[in-house]
């Protein structure tokens, strides 16, 4: 199975928050895990939002 790349709106969407709390996430150290695609494109990973 693949591990697709989810946007910050989906990723939020499935984790049951707000796209501003994964945002701040990401600003105070990240506990949810994300990757840079580009210099600007954050994408969180599906399996990593179901460990």
């Amino acid at each position: 199975m693949q591990n697709p790349l989810l946007t910050t709106k989906q990723a939020a969407q499935i984790l049951g928050v707000s796209i501003a709390f994964l945002e701040r996430d990401r600003w105070a150290g990240a506990r949810v895990p994300f990757v840079k695609v580009g210099s600007r494109a954050v994408r969180y990973r599906y399996s990593d939002l179901l460990a």
